[in-house]
């Protein structure tokens, strides 16, 4: 019975995904039942060699934090579509109370921290490994139930995108010819944000770079206006295997970029594009008259005109119009405390509380931002999100760009 039970064991497959050599050693050096444990490079190419091998899959693992695109984001991607019952596993370098609520109510079996305990990965999986049909099955009668939008609310919000959509469509339609002419590249780009209930979901936009910024960054370096020692040490000279550069946080993550911005097969490294656009005193990195946007580019970023497509997100139901501001995924993972976690207990949205409040009253701080989308998370209803439509509709004249 043993002996079949080993051969049995033997064509399964424990999955490692963004994992190096040495975790990959490390595993193979524990009892995990003589199953097999293979790598792969990403996500896309654990599941296509999954359909394409037929592989026996019993568990994956992922080297990644729980917010980033190999955490939570590649569970759901993975695992719900595919509608598989196996255990998926993290290993990540921050954890705290906070994170393992949300890892948990989201379906993730374990999270290892580093440095790893052998022992600890060698009971855990094995035990889930074998026992995970059984647990899933008691966790789902009291799973988390997350914010789910009123039917007047979601009402409104169809009817006033889809108007929006309507009418503006002429327009959707010059800027999309104008960027196809002016670059090469797709009109639209797309990144990863975290919403209603730490959600994470596809955030539109218009293009308004050319599509290889990220590869001619390294020749306008001698652009950067903090291009002193210490400024260049931030920006590091590293680029990762897919190609982007590299930030000191993806650099103690692996050798690739934790943080990317999809447009169809091309990337940019989020972090990186949104702290060169915000330029503040801690900015990544600041170009003058950066040669990377596109003529149009800056047209549609000064009339906010690149944020158009996320319209569509409201269509499809990953927002509403009023709403806290979905966030990347490297800001997020670090407001999971209970002072902050209120926020994402709202619906995400494209204009909000802070947005009207900050007319007029110049630099509003991370705090006081915060707390207004608790205040916001608290107290929004339908009639208060009518009274901030309004609100807003003077607060586009102003100059601060919210």
């Amino acid at each position: 019975m043993s002996n079949n039970n080993l051969t049995d064991k033997s064509s399964q497959v424990i999955a490692l995904i963004n994992c190096n050599e040495v975790i990959h050693s490390l595993l193979l050096n524990i009892n995990l039942g003589g199953r097999e444990i293979r790598s792969f490079q990403s996500g896309l190419d654990f599941s296509n060699q999954w359909e394409r091998h037929k592989l026996d899959i019993v568990a994956i693992i992922s080297k990644s934090e729980v917010l980033a695109p190999g955490g939570i984001s590649l569970m759901e991607n993975i695992l719900k579509k595919k509608k598989n019952n196996i255990p998926f596993f993290l290993i990540a370098q921050h954890f705290n109370d906070n994170i393992s609520k949300l890892a948990l109510r989201s379906g993730i079996a374990e999270v290892f921290v580093l440095p790893l305990s052998m022992l600890k990965i060698e009971t855990r999986i094995s035990f889930l490994i074998e026992h995970w049909k059984d647990i899933n099955n008691k966790s789902k009668s009291s799973s988390f139930k997350p914010y789910k939008t009123p039917f007047i609310k979601r009402v409104f919000d169809l009817f006033f995108a889809g108007l929006a959509l309507l009418c503006l469509s002429p327009l959707f339609l010059i800027v999309y010819v104008l960027i196809r002419l002016e670059s090469k590249g797709p009109a639209f780009y797309y990144s990863l944000r975290v919403g209603t209930g730490y959600r994470v979901f596809k955030f539109f936009k218009f293009r308004s770079m050319y599509a290889d910024a990220d590869k001619r960054l390294k020749d306008l370096k001698h652009l950067n206006q903090y291009a002193d020692a210490k400024k260049e040490n931030e920006l590091g000279s590293e680029i990762g295997d897919d190609g982007i550069y590299l930030c000191n946080e993806c650099k103690q993550m692996g050798t690739k970029c934790q943080f990317p911005l999809y447009a169809d097969n091309i990337e940019w490294c989020e972090k990186q594009f949104n702290d060169s656009k915000r330029n503040k005193s801690s900015a990544f990195i600041k170009l003058k008259d950066d040669p990377r946007i596109t003529k149009v580019g800056k047209i549609i970023r000064n009339t906010s005109i690149d944020e158009l497509p996320q319209l569509w997100n409201v269509i499809i139901g990953d927002m509403s119009i009023v709403g806290n501001r979905p966030l990347p995924l490297y800001e997020a993972e670090k407001l999971t405390t209970d002072k902050y976690a209120l926020r994402f207990m709202a619906p995400a949205g494209i204009t909000g509380l802070w947005q009207v409040e900050k007319r007029g009253k110049g630099e509003m701080s991370e705090d006081e931002r915060l707390m207004l989308d608790n205040v916001y998370a608290q107290n929004h209803s339908f009639l208060n999100d009518i009274r901030l439509i309004l609100k807003t509709i003077p607060a586009l004249f102003q100059k601060e760009n919210v």
